[in-house]
């Protein structure tokens, strides 16, 4: 954990508006094939995401006696749809369920963004500047347009740094499950906007990284497919 990480009081993170600099450095987050080998620890590849499992983590017992079998993770899921979609330099992201918006990144620095309507075009990159994990279930997102997408993503673990983020290039026509815990932001389609079927814990739980002023720079993604 950084030292601004702990220092820092609980807040409310404000996802339309974010804290963060004007400009920061960039580090490029490696591309790779999102394949059962590669996401191996992440997660799955989806083909159906009508019966898929997701797993919900048991709610954790406060002393030395167990939770009853059989309670604890009786919330279920809940389901929606998750869309991403480019105004201008901005790439903003909602979450119908969890009822949520976001300003998931920008395709420049933050200082030199304009927000207007969508491009000609998908831009090459998205810069991130926030990374969570759910602690209390996993997450399933499909493609209901065809579309490849990028999901950055990170092993388990607070500790988390930079360097530790993959971003996995999936097809079009192939969802993607993410274990508990895994770190991730937004999915980000290879177009200007993008819908998903989305299913979570309905818990939903979430552990926040604001990677700008945890670490003073910006984890830029690329939008395009790995080179052979």
């Amino acid at each position: 954990m950084t030292d601004d990480a702990q220092s820092r009081p609980e807040e409310k993170i404000n996802y339309l508006q974010p804290d963060v600099p004007g400009s920061l450095p960039w580090l490029n987050v490696p591309l790779v094939q999102a394949t059962d080998q590669s996401l191996e620890g992440y997660g799955q590849l989806v083909d159906d995401y009508q019966d898929f499992p997701i797993e919900i983590v048991r709610w954790p017992a406060s002393g030395w006696r167990p939770v009853d079998p059989g309670t604890g993770d009786e919330a279920g899921t809940t389901t929606g749809i998750f869309s991403s979609r480019w105004q201008g330099d901005l790439l903003m992201g909602s979450n119908s369920a969890v009822d949520d918006e976001y300003l998931l990144g920008w395709s420049v620095n933050p200082g030199e963004a304009v927000q207007g309507d969508e491009p000609a075009e998908c831009p090459g990159q998205v810069l991130l500047w926030h990374a969570n994990y759910h602690p209390d279930g996993g997450q399933l997102f499909y493609p209901l347009d065809d579309s490849p997408f990028i999901v950055p993503l990170a092993l388990p673990g607070d500790d988390l740094t930079p360097g530790d983020f993959i971003a996995f290039y999936l097809e079009a026509g192939r969802g993607l499950y993410i274990h508990p815990n895994v770190w991730h932001e937004g999915i980000f389609p290879l177009s200007t906007g993008a819908r998903f079927h989305d299913e979570q814990g309905k818990v939903h739980a979430r552990v926040s990284c604001n990677i700008a002023r945890e670490f003073g720079l910006f984890l830029a993604v690329p939008l395009q497919s790995p080179q052979p």
